[in-house]
């Protein structure tokens, strides 16, 4: 008797562990911070929303020898949940992860925008200025524009936006450090900063992987004959929120910092994000002679080595009737 009956436990022990539990709501969030002991654990998951009974989540815990092997962090629970599935979930650090992704070309208000409206992200730069920001990264003194390497980066709820930064900031320092150790020899370019900005005007100035190069090569060319750069992108950059979508002639004449029709080389500081294509076309640029490029209209650009060639390739890709 005493055997049919511990096999009837054993047996609904069993069914138990492996029955979905029932739930508040479609998904839970379960939050678990570090140093939450099994027994607070249980009681947690039960105060999430979760029906079952913290006593005997407790047990199981202990019973299957893994609880100390619980990792803290943000959860998601759905309704396929299971006592023996959420101990693996626990264990195996399976957290909820979020993703906010910063665009190839986009500038430093952009990033603080999207960092802003990203899910779950705890906003710790929210009320910081950006030399304040820097000094949080461990970067006192340097500029935030074009120092963050455009991708995707995951993260729990409730991470901190600077960490996404700090991610970002390195991994713009190991895609710029290994791009300037492969640069070309004879460029014209004194620091792996000056390559940065030459990389943020180029992811500018095309979307078109192809063209990076050559248009890399127009504005090395340039630098090394002592002729002004002339890229309407920095001009844009540096009128800031005036911006209306229209760049008119006095725009190009009223100088600032970035015009880099009143101003000779290159512009103070990067004027966006570039992605890996524009960094190793600033560092490796085409081999060419020309001096000026126009837009086709259809992405592309035509490419020219003299003045005259350059204002024919205008009228016929821009003053087309």
């Amino acid at each position: 008797m005493l055997v049919l009956v511990a096999a009837a436990l054993g047996g609904a022990v069993y069914w138990w562990l492996d029955a979905p539990m029932r739930l508040a709501a479609p998904t839970i969030d379960l939050s678990i911070e570090p140093g939450t002991s099994p027994r607070a654990l249980a009681q947690d998951v039960q105060d999430a929303g979760v029906d079952v009974n913290p006593l005997f989540l407790y047990a199981w815990f202990r019973f299957s020898g893994q609880a100390r092997g619980i990792k803290a962090g943000s959860y998601e629970l759905d309704a396929t949940i299971t006592p023996r599935r959420l101990l693996s979930k626990l264990v195996r650090g399976e957290e909820a992860l979020r993703a906010v992704t910063l665009v190839e070309g986009w500038n430093w208000r952009q990033v603080r925008q999207a960092l802003a409206r990203a899910d779950q992200l705890k906003g710790d730069s929210t009320e910081l200025d950006d030399a304040a920001i820097m000094t949080r990264l461990g970067r006192p003194g340097t500029l935030p524009e074009g120092r963050f390497y455009p991708d995707t980066y995951t993260y729990s709820k409730g991470s901190s936006d600077l960490a996404v930064l700090q991610r970002a900031l390195r991994a713009m320092d190991k895609k710029l450090e290994a791009a300037w150790q492969a640069r070309d020899p004879n460029l014209p370019l004194k620091s792996p900063d000056e390559a940065l900005i030459l990389a943020s005007i180029v992811e500018k100035e095309t979307g078109r992987g192809s063209d990076r190069p050559l248009i890399a090569s127009v504005f090395v060319n340039r630098l090394r004959s002592g002729m002004l750069l002339q890229t309407d992108p920095t001009v844009i950059y540096g009128m800031g929120e005036r911006f209306d979508g229209n760049l008119r002639k006095r725009d190009l004449l009223t100088d600032t910092p970035w015009n880099t029709y009143t101003r000779a080389g290159l512009p103070p500081t990067p004027i966006a994000m570039p992605g890996r294509g524009a960094l190793l076309a600033a560092v490796h640029p085409a081999e060419s002679r020309s001096l000026y490029f126009v837009a086709r209209g259809d992405g592309s650009s035509h490419f020219s080595a003299t003045l005259d060639e350059h204002n024919r390739a205008v009228n016929q890709f821009q003053r087309r009737p």
